[in-house]
Formats: C-alpha cells, structure tokens, sequence
C-alpha cells in the first residue's frame, strides 16, 4: 500500500506529478515549469491554507527560482530537496536534466521524510559570517563546492554566498550542525 502524504506537493510538471504517484498516494500542484505568476501563487497559498503546502521542485536554477518565488509569497511552506545526484536520470537515453521525475522511490521517501518548514527557530542563530569565512562558504576556489555540498548535506539546497546566512538562518541550522556537516568535506 502506498503512503499518503496529506499535503499538496508543488513540482515544476506532469513528469514529477507522475514519478511522485507511482509511489505515494499524494495530490500535486505543477507550475508547468518556471513561469509562475499571481494566478499560480494565489492558488498555491489556497492550498496551503486548506491542506499545508510542501515545494518540491528540482535542484537546478529554475527549481530554485521558483522556490524562492514561492517562498516570499508564503514564508510557512514546507521544503523537499533532492540532491543533485538524486535527481539525474539513471540512463543517457532519458537526457541530462535534473529533475523529481529522475528519483528513486528511496530518494524521495528520504526527502520527503526530512521536510523543513521555512521559519526562523524561537532561539537565535548562533553563525555569524566570520563562520561563513572560516569554512570557506564566501571566498577560495572551492567555495561554490561547498556551499553545494552544505547545501545537500543539510538538505537546504543551494545557495550563492550572499545569501547562505540568510538561508542557514531560516531553516534554523545551528552552529553545531554546520561543523558536524562539514567534517565530512572531502573537497575534491
């Protein structure tokens, strides 16, 4: 029997809707990829008052423009990350886009089993940005490289150097589990 999950899912389109579906019982809204506009965000915020709401969109630029998009508008929403390795299509004939539609069963449960809500925590943040620099998020040549691996690790998603503390924040991350994800840096 599949799992029900209570809340709609927001994917970018039908092939996400479908992959979802194969292995839970879930009801789904699809932005149709990037162009998202008042119409979409209206009903997406409906949703979220009448059953809660969870973005779920790929690990790329358009999945994350559109989680930001969506984020702004209606900052209660709760996030599902792929990592990227996740969501790439397991044979070269299905292309080389990222994508929820790739994902295996054991993918998504675990993502969606490790739902954030976007709210800042009722303590206060304990990273400043001398962290930020002293884990090499801000500045070197391998700083993208680790902004993408916290961003997986934590499953935050990715986030440019501008925004990492701002994101770290709303997710609530604390200190300690900065440095513990970071033990794990190998920085090939």
């Amino acid at each position: 029997m599949r799992k029900r999950i209570s809340q709609v899912i927001v994917v970018e389109g039908r092939d996400d809707t479908a992959n979802l579906r194969r292995y839970f019982e879930v009801e789904t809204y699809e932005t149709r990829g990037s162009a998202i506009d008042d119409r979409d965000m209206k009903r997406i915020a409906r949703l979220h008052e009448l059953h809660g709401v969870i973005v779920f969109t790929d690990p790329d630029y358009n999945g994350e423009r559109i989680r930001r998009l969506i984020t702004t508008a209606i900052p209660s929403v709760q996030h599902a990350f792929l990592r990227r390795d996740e969501a790439r299509p397991k044979s070269k004939s299905r292309g080389r886009s990222l994508g929820v539609e790739h994902a295996s069963y054991e993918d998504l449960k675990t993502a969606l089993a490790q739902v954030t809500k976007n709210e800042k925590r009722e303590k206060y943040c304990d990273i400043s940005r001398s962290d930020l620099i002293r884990f090499g998020f801000l500045a070197g040549k391998d700083s993208r490289k680790r902004r993408e691996f916290l961003g997986e690790t934590l499953r935050i998603g990715y986030s440019n150097g501008k925004q990492l503390l701002k994101r770290l924040e709303l997710f609530g991350i604390t200190l300690h589990e900065l440095e513990k994800a970071m033990k794990e840096y190998q920085g090939n």
